[in-house]
């Protein structure tokens, strides 16, 4: 059906209802008229989202909208962990239509889209050969193809032509190519041998092996040919949707044209004439409410369009296409639909077969072939080595692979988690501040640095930093001491003294407690010397549960258990606390708090090179106090010395830094003082 044609049936014929067109620019046309007319339009083939319901109301999809693909083309790449994607779409309405939907999901997760190929309808093979040049210098390998079969064929024809059909790239259709396989020639299929396609998925009931079986058979009778392939979907559409058609029209039971011609009538203009049909609204309501089990599945509108059920994903091998698994909106990517429940199905799908006859997964891109390299900083240090380490021979010939560390390391590891390559070069540099070498990349000297660089507020204003990769914190180490408290009275170091006191007196206590009750027990009676004896043995025995007074009231009795085990754990404690001061050396920092530090006027050391000297002149300490040290050798030194004897009385450094020395000198030193809290260390770049 043509423009003309449809022109012609809503102004001559009057016709309540209209099928097709077959192109997307036509059925945007004809849409148009019979939204103005009121006349319901029924497409079978128009799958572009640019053409709505929602915008035309009169307009009723028979079909999917093609941005309903977009979700499990996204899912696809989003299981394989391709990190980019290029669309390549014809120039026309059907083509670009999906392209908003598709951009939108991928983005959402976290798939970039660093290219877009636009190809005309007519383009030369030369043209094409153009584009496809172009998308061989990009990264990416994943291409996403939506475009109607006469393009699609040329096009990959020419991909075959240029060894683009490899082992490292990904190519995936849309419906568009993917429901029309069958009718594709062989060379065509023998070029997109490994092609990942999607399309609705039909299941082969009898009744479409039915209609199947007939129409082969009509049109073989027909056109005299002996091989026919099955019919598409969009066949199966346009039978479906002839049939709500006619069921819809049995609702409304109209026998006759009902049309309203305008008054106000432009002859100037044809369209202008196009009377507005009073049957169209009940129609289309009809339409709109009709629902039966169809060919391609259960016929149900909603928003004017069908909803997608399933989509089958197949793979382009030998003949045609084989299935390798099934997409459906609630669970997503499944290997089999009749299975029930896949959730604890590992294998997501059938073996697939990709371009250059490969059973792995292509990872999806490649070495970029004009991509910059990156030019990336690395400090040249002398001490703590573990983080950075530049060897001699490194920092005459940067290409070596003589750069070590763990800062190296972590750089490394996250570069191979990236889906895609970043050619970069190391070039190392002496420095004599940190700030200095940040600034580096600000004058654009250099794209990054990598190195144990800290994130600090002041850099932040002409430099980015990634996320920390470190713990944060600067704290100071000093010197161990013995304990100078202890001494020969350190037996009675385990109680305070408010502890003995109170206990000395509760022995008292209790035995005259038990001597009162036991007034009348022989073996508490004598003079009054021997009384006494007697209740101060009973009460000092009972610490060594040595008492051989026999007790004859249960009211002493009671009193004496209660004191017992108020006994055994008095001695238990104390007997734990002794044992550990007699055994465990006693070491205490030499120095616990900064005031103590500015008092005593005593000299710190830092680390060279690094923000600590600014962080300890902001807390008060002179500069001419301060001490620029290197490795943990000459913190160690240094603290050997003390601040009296050319060394310094502490070292202050951010915690990275403090464990590495103190994993190598921890008999004699210690991390003392409060941690100020620091950002730790990031990547550097602009």
């Amino acid at each position: 059906m043509t423009c003309v044609s449809a022109v012609d049936l809503l102004k001559n014929s009057q016709v309540e209802a209209i099928m097709g067109p077959l192109t997307t620019a036509e059925t945007e046309f004809v849409a148009y008229l019979c939204n103005r007319s009121q006349v319901p339009l029924l497409s079978f083939s128009a799958t572009s989202p640019s053409i709505s319901p929602t915008h035309l109301p009169f307009f009723v999809r028979a079909n999917l909208n093609d941005s309903s693909q977009s979700v499990a083309i996204a899912a696809f790449i989003q299981h394989f962990g391709w990190r980019q994607a290029v669309p390549i779409y014809e120039e026309s309405a059907f083509g670009s239509g999906i392209i908003p939907s598709l951009v939108d999901t991928l983005q959402s997760i976290g798939t970039m889209i660093p290219d877009r190929v636009v190809i005309p309808t007519e383009a030369s093979d030369d043209h094409i050969d153009d584009k496809l040049h172009r998308l061989m210098t990009l990264q990416t390998r994943v291409f996403v193809v939506h475009m109607l079969p006469e393009l699609a064929s040329r096009l990959f024809l020419r991909v075959q032509a240029l060894r683009m059909m490899s082992e490292e790239y990904v190519w995936i259709v849309t419906n568009s190519v993917a429901d029309v396989l069958d009718l594709l020639d062989q060379s065509v299929i023998n070029a997109m041998e490994g092609v990942i396609g999607f399309r609705p998925y039909i299941a082969l009931t009898d009744e479409v092996k039915s209609f199947s079986q007939r129409f082969k058979e009509k049109f073989r009778q027909d056109n005299l040919v002996s091989e026919v392939a099955d019919p598409t979907i969009y066949l199966l559409w346009a039978y479906d949707a002839v049939w709500a058609l006619a069921m819809a029209n049995e609702m409304v039971k109209e026998t006759s044209p009902n049309f309203v011609i305008p008054q106000n009538i432009n002859l100037s203009s044809d369209l202008s004439t196009i009377g507005v049909s009073q049957t169209g609204p009940k129609l289309l309501n009809a339409i709109l409410s009709t629902t039966f089990g169809g060919l391609a599945g259960n016929f149900r509108l909603v928003d004017g369009q069908l909803q997608l059920v399933a989509l089958e994903i197949v793979d382009v091998v030998g003949k045609g296409a084989r299935r390798i698994g099934f997409w459906t909106p609630n669970e997503g990517i499944i290997r089999d639909i009749s299975a029930g429940d896949n959730s604890d199905n590992e294998d997501f799908f059938r073996s697939i077969i990709w371009p250059g006859d490969s059973t792995v997964p292509p990872k999806g891109w490649v070495e970029p072939t004009n991509g910059e390299i990156l030019r990336i900083a690395v400090p040249v240090k002398t001490g703590f080595i573990e983080f950075v380490d530049v060897s001699k021979m490194a920092q005459n010939d940067a290409s070596t692979s003589t750069i070590t560390g763990y800062c190296i390391d972590v750089f490394k590891s996250v570069l191979e988690k990236l889906p895609y390559a970043v050619p970069y070069e190391f070039f190392p540099i002496n420095i004599e501040s940190y700030n200095d070498l940040v600034y580096q990349v600000y004058l654009k000297k250099f794209d990054a640095v990598v190195g144990d660089v800290t994130i600090r507020a002041n850099r932040t204003n002409y430099v980015e930093f990634t996320m920390p990769y470190t713990e944060s914190g600067v704290s100071m180490i000093v010197p161990l001491q013995p304990d100078s408290r202890q001494s020969v009275w350190i037996f009675l170091k385990p109680l305070s003294p408010e502890l003995w006191l109170t206990s000395l007196g509760f022995f008292i206590f209790t035995g005259f407690v038990v001597g009162i009750i036991e007034w009348n027990n022989q073996e508490f009676h004598g003079t009054l010397s021997e009384q006494l004896g007697v209740i101060f043995y009973f009460a000092f025995s009972t610490l060594v549960f040595a008492h051989k007074e026999k007790l004859k009231s249960n009211l002493s009795r009671f009193a004496v258990i209660i004191w017992v085990f108020v006994v055994l754990i008095l001695t238990s404690s104390y007997t734990a606390s002794l044992t550990s001061m007699l055994t465990v050396q006693q070491l205490q920092p030499s120095v616990t708090n900064i005031n103590q530090l500015l008092k005593q006027n005593d000299y710190v050391g830092y680390q060279h090179g690094s923000f600590v000297k600014d962080f300890l002149v902001k807390l008060g300490f002179e500069e001419a106090k301060l001490r620029n040290l290197t490795t943990a050798d000459v913190y160690a030194e240094a603290l050997a010395k003390g601040s009296a004897n050319g060394g310094v009385a502490a070292i202050f450094d951010e915690i990275p830094y403090l464990k590495v020395f103190l994993s190598q000198f921890c008999d004699n030193y210690t991390m003392a003082g409060p941690i100020y809290k620091t950002d730790g260390f990031g990547f550097v770049s602009l």
